[in-house]
């Protein structure tokens, strides 16, 4: 059933994408089907295809590399299946061959590493491994896609008896050859081959002495190529021996062919399936080209793409090294609606088409450039009214063909329907397009739709305010400059900036003023307070910026200055140290000068002695105390360290529990929770690997990861996939 018109598909440049993604196919039937896709509405469905899309995806960065699902197309092999008393060539009969040994080799493969791959398995699992077909072909042709001698045991004696005609007319052509040369009755160059037959190359002079026939002349007719008499007998011979080959090769194949003929249906679902991998593998290939993943896909009609790339625009931009803004929205029973306005150029058609491409290519199975906290639901419907809408086949006016669009989205518009506008209510009276703009609006509105508009007109504006479940958003300008910011903001309109951009551009202040006068006061002051409010939501945005740049430098000058004084510090009380060091030696020396001079006068040793052993005394009494003094000291600031270290390690613990909190409070809101089990895979919440539970013991779980084990808890564990 269809249910998105090709319209849509190519006003928001699916067909691009698909064409890109068919580009990356390996086969020629896989290009040609790619572009055939089209959005699928059933979730079941749609869910396996993006699971296969994302499983091949991960077989790119490990080691259970999928083998390669080359084949050659066989359509006309198959049509000539279903003719009776046809036959196939060998190289016919080759294609299939390749074709059904790759399909085996996926079989296996699937099968083997169905754990891994378990969506991809479930594309084969009808399948078995066929090896009638291959044996039966095998036997016939050989690797090259040639005929065995051995096929029939008459081929391989009428084989046997051309290798020895040809051999006997190559030792009688070579003897011929031997004696015209011995003669000098050749040219030059001695033989040639005419009609795949080799003959002697006589000087025009000598042709009435050689025995043979005339098969040709050189262009100046100097030359006479004869084939000799002695080698014609072997070469009717060998004319037979071909023909009966011939009538023999065609035997053994169409023997072949009947044999082959019952695997019909078969063959046809082992070439489509490698076409559907060879898509999937194309799909996979462009999700890395565009970061792309698998968001969520939930039951709660909640559409929020989380920083969304346009794919086009990111490639596009990628090759010309410029940068591509994400841009974040959200639609959601409570807002199901967004009145996108601001002036021209600021990025409200690109956002608007971005939400359109990513849901129509996630309905088509393909991975989006999108966060992986993105989500969102199916819609039954995807309706555009986008670009150039004046049709010249209809000879229709734009105003009247948007008409007609508006009738096409009356009839079927739902809660199950995504609508996407550009500029809506252009092409006629501002007045009168206006108000059935707005009836149109509302008429969506009371029908449960999910849509996202982009407008100039104030009355739409002003109704997405008052209807409680829609909301306006305008795209931010810079309000200096009145260069787009590429930042949508949701809550406020835009102000169309069409006075300002006026005055930017030149326009006479005298002009634009007179122009203010022509329209209503009202308007040019609700137009007057949006500009204002853009205004200051810009200046907000920069104070903000500004505010965080300077509390990061107030940060760093303030480490820099506590390093500062740390190391003043430092210094300070090591020249302490170095000046009561000095003042304890100048203490000493003086002592010891003056016993000196005691001693020089009374010559008593036993004095002296006593009065240097009293100093010693005196300064080990002090040594000691200092000792005990540093020993306390350092008692108090390892106690410090150790309260402080405790104080930090209860703060991250704090931290952590709230954190953990945080996590599981944030999963349990994002996601439906599982209480998981074993067999189940998962994953840690902050990591990408996917493993299977082995074993569960006082809410640790033992996950298997393929090339080891680990034991995480519960709570850090998020559902992969429920076991089957």
């Amino acid at each position: 059933m269809k249910t998105i018109q090709d319209k849509t598909i190519q006003e928001l440049e699916l067909n691009t994408v698909l064409e890109t993604i068919a580009g990356l196919c390996v086969t020629e039937k896989g290009k040609e089907t790619t572009t055939e896709i089209r959005p699928i509405v059933r979730k079941d469905l749609l869910m396996k295809e993006l699971k296969r899309t994302s499983e091949y995806t991960s077989s790119f960065s490990n080691n259970n590399a999928i083998p390669s699902h080359f084949f050659e197309n066989i359509d006309r092999e198959l049509k000539f299946l279903k003719i009776e008393n046809s036959f196939l060539e060998p190289d016919g009969f080759k294609r299939i061959n390749d074709l059904v040994k790759t399909t085996n080799q996926l079989y296996v493969f699937f099968k083997k590493f169905q754990e891994y791959y378990p969506e991809l398995y479930a594309l084969v699992q009808d399948f078995d491994v066929n090896k009638t077909i291959t044996q039966k072909i095998e036997q016939v042709i050989d690797k090259y896609g040639e005929i065995k001698n051995d096929a029939s045991a008459q081929l391989a004696a009428i084989r046997k008896n051309i290798s020895e005609v040809r051999a006997k007319i190559n030792q009688s052509f070579n003897s011929a050859l031997s004696q015209y040369q011995s003669s000098g009755y050749l040219d030059d160059i001695k033989e040639s081959v005419v009609e795949n037959r080799r003959v002697l190359a006589v000087q025009a002079m000598h042709r009435r002495k050689v025995k043979g026939t005339i098969l040709g002349q050189s262009k100046t007719g100097s030359i006479i190529f004869i084939e000799p008499e002695i080698t014609q007998k072997y070469n009717r011979q060998l004319n037979n021996l071909e023909f009966e080959e011939r009538e023999e090769v065609v035997r053994i194949l169409k023997n072949l062919t009947d044999e082959i003929r019952p695997f019909h249906e078969d063959l046809i679902r082992f070439q489509t399936l490698l076409i559907h991998i060879d898509i999937i593998h194309a799909k996979a290939k462009y999700a890395l080209k565009i970061n792309g993943i698998l968001p969520e896909i939930n039951a709660e009609r909640k559409l929020y793409f989380r920083e969304a790339y346009h794919p086009i625009l990111w490639l596009t931009n990628k090759e010309k090294r410029k940068k591509t803004y994400p841009q974040t929205i959200e639609l959601i029973p409570e807002q199901r609606i967004i009145v996108i306005s601001g002036p021209n150029a600021g990025g409200k058609s690109i956002t608007l088409k971005t939400v359109g491409l990513l849901q129509l290519m996630l309905q088509s199975g393909i991975l989006i450039p999108v966060h992986e906290r993105s989500t969102t639901f199916l819609f039954d419907k995807v309706l555009t009214d986008i670009g150039d809408n004046q049709s010249i086949e209809n000879h229709l006016s734009t105003y009247s063909y948007r008409l007609k669009n508006m009738s096409y989205f009356l009839r079927k518009c739902n809660e199950n329907t995504l609508f996407l506008i550009d500029e809506f209510g252009t092409g006629s009276d501002p007045e009168l397009g206006g108000a059935l703009a707005e009836i149109f609006l509302e008429e969506f509105y009371e029908r449960q739709a999910y849509g996202i508009i982009t407008t100039h007109y104030t009355n739409l504006k002003m109704l997405a305010n008052e209807l409680e479940n829609a909301t306006n958003a305008n795209m931010l300008f810079d309000e200096r400059s009145l260069e787009p910011m590429f930042k949508l903001s949701v809550g406020e309109a835009g102000s169309s900036f069409t006075f300002e951009v006026a005055q930017k551009n030149g326009i006479p202040y005298s002009l634009i003023n007179r122009a203010k006068k022509k329209i209503e006061n009202q308007k040019v002051r609700f137009d007057k307070t949006i500009a204002k409010l853009q205004k200051e939501r810009s200046k907000l945005e920069k104070t903000s910026e500004v505010l965080r740049q300077e509390e990061g430098k107030a940060r760093e000058e303030s480490k820099k200055m506590e390093s500062i004084n740390q190391k003043i510090q430092s210094k300070l009380e090591s020249y302490q140290e170095l000046f009561d060091s000095n003042q304890k030696l100048i203490y000493i020396g003086q002592k010891v000068d003056e016993l000196s001079e005691k001693y020089f006068y009374d010559k008593n040793k036993k004095n002296l002695i006593g009065e240097l052993l009293k100093v010693i005394e005196i300064e080990n009494s002090k040594r000691k105390q200092t000792q005990k003094k540093e020993r306390k000291i350092q008692k108090v600031k390892a106690e410090k360290v150790k309260q402080e270290v405790e104080q930090k390690v209860e703060q991250i613990r704090e931290e952590k529990k709230v954190k953990k909190q945080q996590e599981k409070t944030e999963k349990k809101s994002n996601q439906t929770y599982f209480a998981l089990k074993i067999g189940d895979r998962v994953r840690m919440l902050e990591g990408k690997a996917v493993g299977t539970i082995e074993k569960i013991e006082k809410n640790v779980a033992s996950v298997n990861y393929g090339l080891f084990m680990s034991k995480v808890s519960i709570e850090q564990l998020e559902m992969v996939e429920r076991k089957k």
